[in-house]
């Protein structure tokens, strides 16, 4: 019997060279045999589409079709972040160039819990972490999957830290901060209202004067439904004057320090005590790239993990990196990679180009809302998510209009509930997406909507 072949050693290329054409022919006739931006037909036509394909998932005989026919699937099945109007989440079309450097990470296969199996790739982290810490004025930064494992990291380190420590944060915070708090044994948060969608500092400020300590305040710069922006420096006030510490949950607004238009808007992030960062958002890399950057690097001590067959106290003073205490994860992949070669690529000035360039559009597509007689608009935009909806339609209208582009592989948009009310919402992270795209989108919405039975005033 023939051994499978590897993707990497001296014979890895030429085993990947046809395969990777294989997979390039079916991306391509995937996309077009889906014709939109997701599947139509629901979960049940999808469903049946990868069972038909599937088949049997683990069979006696393996088939050597199943590459192609399996990535075909996956292709004609997706929400592809790279059509215009797939716009409803934080879910952005990777750069080329990201996806190259994340196939090699994948090839070569470097895992990050020790050295010996990760020579170039942990050198290449510590420079490049150290390089994003400095954006946001901190000590250093861990590498992590996303936004959710860089809020629990940084409720853990502000556990460790501070024993006792009770969160503090607006009802806009991320989801993942009240999960940190349980899984961690905290104390049940105390949730401050946001009536107007990010965290009034008189309320804070009444809050910490009245709480027993130690407190850790999260504040949020790009809420997950609106995009909106905490009052940053005045929260970094607060913070300081009653001795709470304050975490920053910058997943998605962390690419503003990208452009030098936008960057201002994140004035204060720097004296937060962490700082999650996601540059599979406002990054544009395949997931996950997840950054949680710590101010005072004497906290990262808590992650310190001794396994002798990964970090023995002789190979660490004899200079050989210990690589453990750079996260909770024992096996970890070189994600690194992909943000290296995008930085180094694209520079500040190409990334900050993208930045603009959606903001831009957020704000162009809110004033043709604006300007249309049949729709109303939440408010401008902060970042790029912009809400909306039928003027007079009935918050059931709002949901089975929705429902309905999405059954039918129409359009991705996704939902907020602010202000008693249900909105569209689209979140624009495709630096491909035109304004002729997004009047296309609010003709089609109109359309729905007067299927649905909604008459427009």
């Amino acid at each position: 019997m023939t051994a499978a072949p590897l993707a990497s050693g001296p014979q890895g290329p030429d085993a990947l060279r046809p395969l990777l054409d294989t997979v390039l022919d079916v991306l391509r006739e995937g996309a077009e045999a889906r014709g939109g931006p997701l599947p139509a037909g629901g979960p049940e036509a999808v469903a049946a589409m990868v069972g038909d394909a599937l088949g049997e998932p683990f069979p006696e005989q393996g088939d050597p079709q199943a590459l192609a026919l399996l990535v075909h699937t996956l292709a004609a099945g997706t929400a592809d972040p790279a059509d215009p109007l797939c716009a409803a989440h934080l879910h952005t079309p990777p750069l080329a160039v990201a996806a190259a450097a994340d196939l090699a990470a994948s090839v070569l296969n470097p895992s990050l819990d020790s050295w010996d199996q990760a020579p170039a790739a942990s050198a290449l982290e510590a420079a490049v972490t150290r390089a994003l810490a400095t954006e946001v004025g901190a000590g250093d930064a861990l590498v992590t999957t996303g936004g959710t494992e860089s809020n629990q990291l940084a409720v853990l380190l502000a556990r460790e830290a501070h024993p006792g420590t009770r969160l503090v944060c607006g009802v806009n915070a991320h989801h993942s901060l009240h999960r940190a708090a349980w899984l961690l044994g905290l104390p049940e948060p105390l949730t401050l209202p946001t009536p107007a969608g990010t965290l009034d500092p008189a309320t804070l400020d009444d809050a910490l004067t009245h709480l027993p300590g130690p407190l850790l305040v999260a504040a949020t710069a790009g809420t997950t439904d609106a995009g909106l922006i905490d009052p940053l420096p005045d929260i970094a006030d607060l913070c300081e004057a009653h001795g709470a510490r304050l975490h920053i949950d910058a997943a998605y607004g962390g690419g503003l320090l990208l452009s030098e238009r936008h960057r201002t808007r994140l004035d204060g992030l720097t004296r937060a005590h962490t700082i999650t960062l996601d540059l599979h958002k406002l990054g544009w890399q395949p997931v996950a790239a997840g950054l949680l950057a710590v101010r005072d690097t004497a906290d990262l001590a808590t992650l310190e993990h001794q396994a002798d067959y990964l970090n023995a106290d002789d190979d660490t003073d004899a200079g050989f990196p210990d690589l453990l205490g750079r996260s909770l994860r024992t096996t970890r992949r070189a994600d690194i990679l992909k943000i290296a070669v995008t930085l180094k690529t694209l520079g500040r000035t190409g990334l900050g180009a993208l930045v603009d360039h959606v903001c831009d559009l957020a704000h162009e597509f809110a004033a043709l809302i604006e300007a249309h007689p049949g729709f109303e608009l939440y408010d401008r935009p902060s970042i790029s998510t912009v809400l909306f909806r039928p003027s007079e339609a009935t918050d059931d209208t709002v949901a089975a209009v929705r429902r309905h582009l999405l059954h039918h592989g129409r359009a991705v948009i996704g939902r907020a509930a602010l202000d008693g009310r249900l909105w569209f919402k689209t979140t624009l992270l495709n630096p491909h997406t035109r304004l002729s795209d997004l009047t296309a989108l609010l003709k089609l919405v109109d359309l729905v909507a007067l299927s649905e039975g909604h008459t427009p005033t």
